[in-house]
């Protein structure tokens, strides 16, 4: 003789197999956002050659700079903070070279990195820093380049891609215009 499975003893099995089912499901998808992450961290910032990513700065004076819009320039963008020392340092020359080379077709961007609108600005305003400058809301410029600190100074080609970078500061006006001169001689 056989016995019957009441049918309401079933069916209670088949919400619980999806329930196990979409806990799995989870599991798997944040340990696969993880591992990217992770990859992504271990890639190191982007190389000479590489195209620069796609960006939109929005200034502290609420003009917005897309990255794209200034193909056939060259662009200095340096990732900065109030609170970096060696930044400091470097502040006052990137000024100087940005006075020397706004006629002559090389875009100078800021970007500063995990730092308060308040600070970020007093900076501004202390190195007397002219060229656009804007905060990294949720830090999103600055994954996109990979950097691991400040300051970093990416130079970007006419064509766009990533011409020259520094990690660290530069120490003289001389390197920043070596660095510039090398690019437009392109």
């Amino acid at each position: 003789m056989t016995q019957e499975i009441p049918a309401e003893a079933g069916s209670s099995q088949l919400p619980r197999r999806w329930g196990i089912f979409l806990v799995w499901f989870l599991v798997l998808g944040i340990l696969g956002v993880l591992g990217f992450s992770l990859m992504r961290a271990h890639q190191g910032p982007i190389g000479i050659g590489d195209g620069v990513p796609d960006f939109i700065l929005t200034t502290f004076d609420d003009e917005q700079i897309a990255i794209g819009d200034l193909r056939g320039q060259v662009v200095v963008i340096n990732f900065w903070a109030s609170w970096c020392t060696p930044c400091e340092h470097e502040a006052a020359i990137f000024e100087q070279a940005y006075q020397m080379y706004k006629d002559r077709g090389v875009v100078f961007l800021g970007v500063g990195y995990a730092d308060t609108e308040r600070e970020a600005r007093a900076y501004l305003e202390k190195y007397g820093i002219t060229y656009p400058n804007g905060p990294d809301l949720g830090t999103r410029i600055s994954q996109a380049f990979r950097t691991h600190g400040v300051p970093e100074t990416y130079i970007v080609d006419p064509d766009g891609h990533l011409a020259d970078v520094r990690i660290g500061p530069y120490a003289t006006l001389n390197e920043i215009i070596n660095a510039v001169e090398g690019v437009l001689g392109y």
